[in-house]
């Protein structure tokens, strides 16, 4: 005798099975996504928008041989690993950071904008300046220069480790990014610039500056000789009015080579903290610094900059 034969057990059987192995839940299986790794982590590469701190106006570029001098300064807690802040370098980008004190070398990520000060050049995360033998709160002369490294030390930097320590900067290179740091501004136009501070330019460059030349004897003659121009003399400049405005153009260590350059563009010679400091001026406002200003880069000094007497 044939048994009647149920053909909706088979189908009832499968729904089951699928009912168990979901656990019951019809929400769809976790897909396991492979972190970003190697070259693609450092994309995508953003340069950004200008945008302006104070009166200074930054604009982000991709320049691949950036290399500057300048002041860093300490990250508070936000910043981890060895990161660093800058207003121009494209994020990410890679840059080696040296000491001018002790010309230690590090690689560091740069990953903010900033610091959104005008007399800062960067500032690190509290890793790399301790790396560098910097303490928060601190401000270190440093030399900034945008790199392309290696895979490897590129992968380091994204957990948050320190890379190999790159080769240690030779005193005689270290005197020259002091000097380059003592007589000129690393960045473009802020006031408030130092051009060398106390002790760090005594040490830049401590030889005397070289006695003037004495005027010649004067040549005896029937005729009367009218005397000479004392070329040598240093052009002065009538005293600064608190909230007058002067274009600080150069420093330099010779006091006649300063001098030749502020005959050159009208201007005058002042005491800079043991260096001879070209400035043109002074002005009352702003506004009339500005033609100066143009006239100082125009003749190549094109880290000049507009300060305010206060």
């Amino acid at each position: 005798m044939r048994l009647p034969v149920n053909h909706a057990l088979p189908f009832a059987a499968l729904i089951l099975l699928a009912g168990c192995s979901t656990g019951g839940s019809d929400r769809p299986m976790p897909v396991s996504v492979a972190p970003v790794n190697g070259p693609a982590a450092d994309y995508p590469v953003v340069v950004g928008d200008p945008f302006t701190i104070g009166d200074t106006t930054w604009t982000p570029t991709d320049q691949m041989n950036y290399d500057a001098v300048g002041y860093a300064g300490v990250a508070g807690n936000g910043a981890v690993g060895f990161t660093a802040a800058h207003k121009t370098l494209p994020l990410p980008s890679y840059a080696e950071v040296t000491s001018l004190d002790t010309g230690k070398t590090i690689l560091v990520r740069v990953e903010r904008r900033g610091p959104m000060v005008n007399d800062t050049l960067m500032e690190l995360s509290r890793d790399a300046a301790a790396a560098l033998g910097m303490t928060p709160g601190q401000r270190g002369a440093v030399r900034l220069r945008r790199t392309n490294p290696p895979e490897t030390d590129r992968a380091l930097l994204r957990q948050h480790e320190l890379a190999p320590e790159r080769m240690a900067t030779p005193e005689a290179l270290l005197m020259v990014l002091r000097r380059k740091l003592a007589d000129q501004s690393p960045l473009l136009t802020p006031s408030s610039m130092p051009t060398g501070t106390g002790s760090q330019t005594t040490q830049m460059d401590s030889r005397p500056s070289p006695a003037l030349p004495t005027p010649a004897q004067p040549l005896k003659a029937t005729s009367p000789v009218k005397p000479a121009p004392e070329v040598n003399a240093e052009p002065k400049a009538a005293p600064v009015a608190k909230g007058h405005h002067v274009v600080q153009v150069a420093a330099f260590s010779i006091s006649a080579s300063a001098t030749t350059v502020a005959r050159k563009l009208n201007g005058f010679v002042a005491d800079c903290g043991g260096f001879s400091c070209v400035r043109m001026g002074p002005f009352a406002n702003r506004a009339q610094a500005a033609a100066a200003l143009e006239k100082a880069r125009a003749a190549g000094y094109s880290d000049a900059r507009i300060q305010r007497a206060d």
